[in-house]
């Protein structure tokens, strides 16, 4: 935290500076880290893929990080500040989904192949397809591929694709 004075002279509102948050930068990723983790920062799948960004943890700490460009965070990865003094758990934040499921493995597999042919970000496992809202594939899904489509809240993990080039963790 960092005080700031008011560039007007006699602040208006307050007779002291504004207090100004200043994120803690996070430059450093591994998949364990050398000292305790020292906080958990919950993020999106689409968070988890920005090499630039920024939130707040789960013990309301303001984090940045600047990641070499492609880089993906992924659930359990750690980031830490420069100086590798403090390192922080990266998570998968529940987020609103549509998980997709079947009593035929085949409709399963169909449902992925119309959904690839989309390009859409999609979990698939050996019993359900996961992907984010979108009205008009629940229309797909539900109507033209008769799945069972339940709309939740979940973490998602969507396949990054063939193109994606992979960073490791060091």
């Amino acid at each position: 935290y960092r005080r700031i004075p008011y560039a007007g002279g006699e602040n208006p509102c307050f007779s002291q500076s504004i207090l100004y948050l200043m994120p803690l930068q996070l430059t450093q990723i591994c998949t364990s880290p050398p000292t305790p983790v020292a906080d958990r920062l919950y993020l999106t799948a689409d968070d988890r893929q920005r090499s630039l960004g920024q939130g707040t943890s789960a013990q309301g700490v303001f984090y940045q990080w600047r990641l070499p460009r492609g880089t993906v965070l992924w659930s359990e990865s750690y980031l830490g500040t420069p100086q590798g003094d403090r390192w922080v758990q990266i998570l998968a934040s529940p987020e609103p989904v549509l998980t997709v499921t079947s009593s035929d493995p085949l409709h399963l597999l169909q449902a992925a192949y119309h959904l690839g042919n989309r390009h859409v970000a999609l979990e698939i496992t050996l019993h359900y397809l996961r992907l984010s809202p979108d009205p008009v594939l629940l229309h797909l899904l539900r109507d033209h591929l008769q799945m069972t489509v339940v709309e939740e809240v979940a973490p998602f993990f969507p396949l990054l694709g063939a193109y994606h080039s992979h960073h490791s963790h060091s």
